[in-house]
């Protein structure tokens, strides 16, 4: 679930009350540990941010146990937005992580150093785990892109984002399934240079307080919604 504005996101999660099950990701969710205290040596950050660049391994999650707590760029760390730990991106990089099982995608902000269990990639924050289906098995295969800068917006607008994925079709048949319920239902696709994602959205909403208040409605239907920020591109449906 992304957001658009330069690569910038600024989503929370709304009403986690069943995750959407799309691309057979259907689960029983329960509670996981967190990772590994993050007690080891911070290493220093390599120039491995340049856009395109690509890595595929694990990617496992971090909540509760470090809910409220600073992260490694100072950042008090929420485990409802967001963002993700990696050992060598530079802090403050973007990156699209795809779960290439559920083939559900998400853009996440680097600000943590992570996951020191052996074997790992990339630790996401609760909400991002649950929104690419990582949250139920705990961990799961994953591509990491490092996104590319894009053109500056003039407009920022607002958005209830469904789902976003690689595959058109998964997108299309969520669109469709929500047609009944809200005319205002879009795909926005985004390019990142490797792959096109599409990103099923409601809106876009010129004020912040119409998207919470229309993603507080959908997630009284039992659906996991994030409020993301949304540009220019909304237009192609």
């Amino acid at each position: 679930m992304v957001a658009v504005n330069g690569w910038r996101q600024h989503s929370f999660i709304l009403a986690l009350v069943l995750a959407l099950v799309v691309g057979g990701c259907s689960t029983v969710e329960q509670r996981r540990p967190a990772s590994s205290p993050r007690s080891q040596p911070t290493p220093t950050p390599v120039p491995s941010g340049t856009p395109g660049a690509i890595q595929t391994g694990l990617a496992s999650w971090y909540g509760p146990g470090f809910h409220g707590k600073l992260t490694a760029n100072g950042e008090v760390y929420n485990q409802n937005e967001l963002t993700a730990a990696h050992l060598t991106l530079p802090l403050g990089t973007h990156v699209m992580v795809t779960n290439l099982q559920t083939k559900q995608a998400i853009e996440v902000r680097i600000n943590d150093r992570g996951p020191y269990v052996g074997g790992r990639l990339i630790d996401l924050s609760y909400a991002a785990a649950r929104s690419i289906g990582v949250y139920g098995p705990g961990v799961a295969p994953v591509r990491v892109e490092v996104l590319s800068s894009v053109a500056p917006v003039l407009t920022i607008s607002y958005a209830v984002q469904l789902g976003s994925y690689a595959d058109a079709g998964m997108a299309s048949s969520l669109k469709a399934r929500m047609t009944g319920h809200y005319r205002d239902v879009y795909i926005s696709p985004m390019d990142t240079g490797l792959k096109r994602y599409y990103l099923v959205r409601l809106g876009p909403f010129s004020r912040r307080e119409d998207a919470v208040a229309r993603a507080e409605e959908v997630a009284r239907m039992g659906m996991q919604v994030i409020v993301v920020e949304e540009d220019d591109r909304w237009a192609e449906s």
